[in-house]
């Protein structure tokens, strides 16, 4: 058995996650996850490894332990750490951002009741994106989180630990073996299923270079990433999101003169006209953000989260 703690730049708050269901998978229940921890397989190396996390409830001074029930090297918990990291957003820091947005109209009301959130993530931009591609268009969450779980179970390594077994995200290796028709089997139209072999084949064959997209500039990842097939504007601009970087880009996108995607929404949380504000002004309506913007749109989503529920509990009460 393994254990070991990662700390976390300040502030940050894990336990605000758990009221957003979009952040789990399909085996997790986020009322659970408080008192057993959060598990998950881990890539480490050629193998992946059950992990389970767990986060020490002090915001100004965040840690989170780790057990493994596997014996795991020093290098190997260095390199579990980096998927870690990713998934928690550990390195991320926030603390210029609460600076920026204070006095914004939109965030700075925010900032105390989500203070400490950060995205989660998976472990790396190609689960994310695969994930994305499966669940695009799909109203019915828990549905579409199945099919994922599908798709794992079928081409993911199975991972055992303390007589449990978890399906593991497939690897780009083990993807382009698939079949579309064998994946529509398993829920995502034939498409999805193109969709998802063509990309684990763009990561092979170097067309693709997963490091690059994580950590270059935000116009360059959305522009690379709408030329991946089934991956469309509103798509590359989410996944931009859960990298370990705080900046986003968000190009309009009008269809018919309609804005669509974050973009609409951002102009719209402002009381703008997303159809008709000039570029200029909507970068002024954002000018708080700069350099944060990924941060930003996350607090604005977490908040239309945590609203919602609590308009149809007091619907229900």
């Amino acid at each position: 058995m393994s254990n070991w703690t990662l700390k976390s730049i300040p502030p940050h708050d894990w336990f605000i996650c758990l009221d957003i269901k979009e952040y789990f998978d399909h085996e997790h229940d986020p009322e659970l996850v408080f008192e057993e921890g959060f598990t998950r397989p881990i890539p480490v190396g050629d193998r992946d490894v059950i992990i389970t996390s767990f986060f020490n409830g002090e915001p100004d001074n965040p840690e989170f332990h780790f057990e493994s029930a596997e014996a795991l090297s020093k290098d190997e918990i260095e390199e579990a750490n980096k998927s870690l990291a990713r998934i928690f957003g550990t390195k991320i820091d926030l603390r210029p951002f609460y600076e920026k947005v204070e006095n914004d109209p939109v965030l700075g009301p925010k900032i105390t009741d989500l203070y400490g959130l950060k995205r989660m993530a998976r472990a790396n931009l190609f689960e994310d994106t695969i994930n994305r591609i499966i669940e695009m268009r799909l109203s019915h969450k828990p549905t579409a989180k199945k099919m994922v779980y599908k798709v794992r179970e079928n081409y993911g390594s199975l991972v055992t630990a303390k007589g449990k077994s978890l399906p593991a995200w497939p690897r780009p290796h083990q993807l382009v073996k698939a079949d579309p028709m064998s994946i529509r089997k398993l829920g995502p139209t034939k498409r999805k299923g193109e969709f998802i072999i063509g990309f684990a084949e763009d990561i092979l064959s170097g067309e693709r270079n997963l490091h690059h997209l994580e950590t270059c500039q935000p116009q360059v990842f959305y522009d690379t990433m709408r030329k991946v097939r089934g991956v469309g504007p509103t798509s590359a601009q989410q996944l931009m999101l859960f990298r370990e970087r705080t900046d986003a880009v968000f190009p309009s996108n009008k269809s018919k003169g309609e804005e669509k995607g974050l973009r609409k929404w951002i102009a719209m949380s402002y009381g703008e006209d997303p159809d008709t504000i000039s570029e200029e002004d909507f970068q002024k309506l954002i000018s708080n953000w700069e350099g944060y913007e990924a941060a930003a749109i996350e607090f604005m989503f977490v908040n239309w989260v945590l609203t919602e529920k609590e308009k149809k509990r007091k619907k229900n009460s």
